[in-house]
């Protein structure tokens, strides 16, 4: 079967990620059939609006099938960074589309499954919802335009989430603006709750010092961030802590810019493969990242990441 499909039911364009087994994770043919599907639909006068929902019981979307890009770039290929390119492409399409758009954030949302549904106009997450930017965990940098939302977020709650990639249910990612409605009634999340550490420690610039800043802090929580922050790859912390506080500044269209300069750079480095072979491939959770902290992490090194292609 297709790994999505797509039909017009009753006006409504109706998207079906449908990659079950490997939790509606995106290819390069996916994101293409989705492009494909909503740039005829967005001049279809027959076509109202567009409702996006994941196949399966687990979630809408884990995300680029990152192992596949692993395997392109540790074979020399271009593919990983045109995967990007075309992704980067569909999440500004689904942004500026001109019919409302709904996604069903249930289940498991991450990484790309966000990019395909937090810049729709109608986002809708449930009680089992399980929301995250994880890229810091695999060597790359929180991309698909999420630091544009993430930028926005109350307080410093988005650099939070941009930088340790902890997961989140319904009731903070309405919090982050990461979706508008909820399906089912929500359990509490950490905002409000915890917004004094976290607004507190993250409100640096410098990553190493947003590190200290948790480690020395008194409320548990924000050190059981520390820990937590202090096992992600340092250059990818130092490049989502710059390409967020950038972004505070820029249209959507030029983050998503700055996201195609710094992964297409990442995703071809070492970080990323080990990243992935720690996480996915042989489930260690044990990487051995180039840096071996933050501190080691020059100005320079996160700076050319930013550079033009």
């Amino acid at each position: 079967m297709n790994d999505v499909l797509s039909w017009v039911e009753n006006g409504v364009g109706r998207l079906r990620l449908n990659r079950p087994a490997a939790l509606n994770a995106l290819t390069l043919g996916m994101i293409r059939e989705l492009s494909a599907a909503l740039t005829q639909w967005a001049d279809d006068s027959s076509v109202t609006s567009v409702h996006i929902e994941g196949a399966g019981p687990r979630g809408l979307c884990a995300g680029a099938d990152v192992r596949a890009l692993r395997e392109a770039a540790l074979a020399g290929s271009d593919d990983a960074v045109q995967f990007l390119r075309e992704e980067y492409l569909l999440n500004l399409l689904i942004a500026t589309f001109p019919k409302p758009y709904r996604a069903d954030m249930d289940g498991i949302v991450m990484g790309g499954g966000l990019g395909i549904s937090a810049h729709g106009s109608r986002r809708y997450v449930g009680a089992d919802t399980r929301a995250a930017m994880p890229e810091t965990q695999i060597g790359l940098a929180p991309d698909v335009g999420m630091n544009w939302l993430l930028a926005r977020a109350p307080g410093e709650l988005g650099t939070h989430l941009a930088l340790t990639g902890v997961t989140i249910g319904a009731a903070d990612a309405l919090a982050a603006g990461l979706a508008d409605s909820t399906t089912a009634p929500l359990k509490p999340g950490i905002w409000p709750a915890h917004q004094g550490w976290i607004d507190e420690c993250y409100r640096s610039s410098d990553p190493a010092e947003i590190l200290c800043n948790l480690s020395e802090h008194a409320d548990p929580a924000a050190r059981e961030a520390a820990m937590l922050l202090a096992t992600r790859c340092p250059l990818s912390v130092a490049a989502a802590l710059e390409g967020l506080r950038r972004a505070a500044h820029l249209e959507l269209a030029d983050v998503l810019d700055l996201d195609l300069r710094v992964c297409s750079r990442l995703v071809m480095m070492p970080d990323f493969a080990e990243g992935v072979r720690a996480q996915l491939v042989d489930k260690d959770r044990n990487p051995h990242w180039t840096h071996a902290s933050l501190a080691d992490v020059s100005r320079g090194e996160v700076e050319a990441l930013f550079d033009p292609i």
